[in-house]
C-alpha cells in the first residue's frame, strides 16, 4: 500500500506558503493585534452582545479577497463554481498543514476562515437546490454577498435533532414557520438561515422534516441574544421563529427530506475538522518538543526528563495514527456516497477533536506558566478546538455512528 501524498501535493503546499508569506503575513503583522495576547479582547464587540467586531471581519473579508484573486479560496470547488475540483485527501491535507502552521489570518478556525475556503453549503446547494436557487445563491455564497446560518440545534433538541419541535405549515402557496433555534453560527451576519421544520410525520421520525432559506430580516426572526462561549467572540445566536412566512421557493431539498441537507453539511465539515485539529494538535506538539529542548532546569535540558518525552511520545504516536485515518476517511470520500463511509468519518472526527485538546493542555504543562499566558497560542486553540468535541455532532454521537456499523444496528 503507498502511504505517500498525491505527487501533486508537495508542490501544492510550498505554492500556498509562498503566498502565504508575501500577501497575507504582510497584512497580518498590520493587524497584529487579532493574533498576540490581545487577539479575544480586540475581536469581540462585548457591548454589542459579544460578537466579532466589524473592523476584525473585515480582516478576514481583505484576506479572502487576496486568496480568491490567487486562486486559492476556491481550490476545493468544483472547476464550474471557479475551483479547482480538489479532492477530499487534498482538502484533508491543506487544512492539516495550514493549522500546523500556528495561529494566523491565514487560517483562523475561530472563524472558519482560511484562505483556502470550507464550502459546504455551496456543495449543498450544489446537490440540493433548484436551477434558479443555484443562480441565486452559488456565486453570492462564495464572495459573501449571501450568506446563510445553520438552524438544526434547538433549546430542547440538539444530537435528538429528529425530535425538533419547530415546526412548519402551508398557508396558500407560503409557509409559515414556529419554533426556536439554539447555536445558529455566524447569523449575526448571515442574510438567511437555513431552518430544519417538521412538515409532517411523527416525533422521532427523519422523515417529514424540511430545510428553508429563511431571511433574517422576515418578520417574526428574531435573535434575542447570543452566547457567550469558551472561546470569544460568539457568533452564536439564539433565535425565535414567531409565524415567520416564507414562500415555497425557499424549501432546499425535497419536502420532508431536509436531514438529507443537514448530513451533506455534517459530513463536508467533519472531515475537514478533523484535518484541522489534527494539524492543530500537531503544531502544540512541536512547539512543546523545542520548548522542552531549549529550556534548560536544574542544570540540563527539560527533555532529557521521562516525565517530559514519555507523555509528547504518546501524543505523537497517536498524532501518526490519526493523521492516517484522516487520509484514508478522506480518500473514501472521494471513492464513495459519504454516508457509505460515515463511520469513517466519524472516527476520524472525535479522535482528531481529542487529540487537539490533549496536545494543547501538555503544551501548557510543558511551558509552565507561559503556557498558561495568552501570551503562547495554547489556551486559544485548546478553547477553540473544545468546542468541536461537541459542534457537528458531539463525540457521543460519532461514537454511536460508529457502533451502528460495528454492531449492525440501526437504519440501514
Amino acid at each position: 500500500m503507498d502511504f505517500s501524498l498525491p505527487e501533486h501535493l508537495p508542490g501544492l503546499l510550498a505554492e500556498m506558503d509562498a503566498f502565504i508569506e508575501a500577501e497575507i503575513k504582510p497584512l497580518e503583522r498590520e493587524h497584529i493585534q487579532y493574533f498576540d495576547q490581545r487577539r479575544e479582547y480586540a475581536r469581540t464587540d462585548w457591548e454589542n452582545g459579544g460578537v466579532p467586531r466589524r473592523e476584525w471581519e473585515d480582516l478576514l473579508g481583505e484576506m479572502r479577497r487576496r486568496a480568491d484573486a490567487a486562486g486559492w479560496l476556491r481550490y476545493g470547488l468544483p472547476s464550474q463554481f471557479g475551483g479547482r475540483d480538489g479532492s477530499n485527501i487534498d482538502m484533508a491535507v491543506i487544512r492539516e498543514h495550514l493549522a500546523h502552521k500556528g495561529l494566523g489570518l491565514h487560517n483562523d478556525l475561530q472563524d472558519e476562515s482560511s484562505i483556502v475556503g470550507n464550502f459546504p453549503q455551496v456543495i449543498m446547494m450544489d446537490r440540493f437546490g433548484t436551477d434558479e436557487q443555484k443562480r441565486d445563491w452559488t456565486e453570492a455564497l462564495i464572495t459573501g454577498e449571501r450568506s446563510m446560518a445553520f438552524g438544526l440545534t434547538e433549546p430542547n433538541h440538539g444530537s435528538d435533532a429528529t425530535w425538533l419541535e419547530t415546526t412548519a405549515v402551508r398557508d396558500g402557496d407560503d409557509w409559515v414557520i414556529n419554533g426556536g433555534k439554539r447555536w445558529n453560527t455566524g447569523v449575526h451576519r448571515a442574510t438567511h438561515d437555513l431552518i430544519f421544520a417538521r412538515t409532517s410525520g411523527e416525533a422521532g421520525q427523519a422523515r417529514g422534516i424540511t430545510a428553508f432559506l429563511v431571511p433574517t430580516d422576515a418578520p417574526g426572526f428574531s435573535v434575542p441574544y447570543y452566547w457567550w462561549t469558551f472561546n470569544m467572540p460568539t457568533d452564536h445566536g439564539e433565535v425565535v421563529l414567531d409565524n415567520v412566512r416564507v414562500p415555497a421557493d425557499a424549501v432546499l431539498g425535497e419536502v420532508g427530506r431536509g436531514l438529507e441537507v443537514g448530513q451533506t453539511f455534517l459530513h463536508e465539515n467533519r472531515i475537514r475538522q478533523a484535518a484541522s485539529s489534527l494539524g492543530a494538535g500537531q503544531y502544540c506538539i512541536d512547539r512543546a518538543v523545542d520548548y522542552a529542548n531549549r529550556r534548560s532546569v536544574f542544570g540540563k535540558p527539560l527533555a532529557v526528563n521521562q516525565a517530559v518525552q514519555w507523555p509528547l511520545v504518546e501524543l505523537q504516536t497517536e498524532a501518526q495514527m490519526v493523521r492516517l485515518l484522516v487520509y484514508y476517511a478522506a480518500s473514501q470520500l472521494d471513492a464513495n456516497h459519504h454516508m457509505e463511509v460515515s463511520d469513517k468519518v466519524s472516527m476520524a472526527n472525535y479522535r482528531a477533536n481529542r487529540l487537539v485538546c490533549e496536545a494543547a493542555d501538555r503544551a501548557m504543562q510543558v511551558h509552565g506558566g507561559v503556557g498558561y499566558s495568552r501570551h503562547e497560542p495554547f489556551e486559544h486553540i485548546y478553547r477553540h478546538h473544545r468546542r468541536y468535541r461537541i459542534t457537528e455532532g458531539a463525540e457521543e454521537i460519532q461514537i454511536r455512528r460508529v457502533a451502528q456499523r460495528l454492531f449492525g444496528f440501526g437504519r440501514k
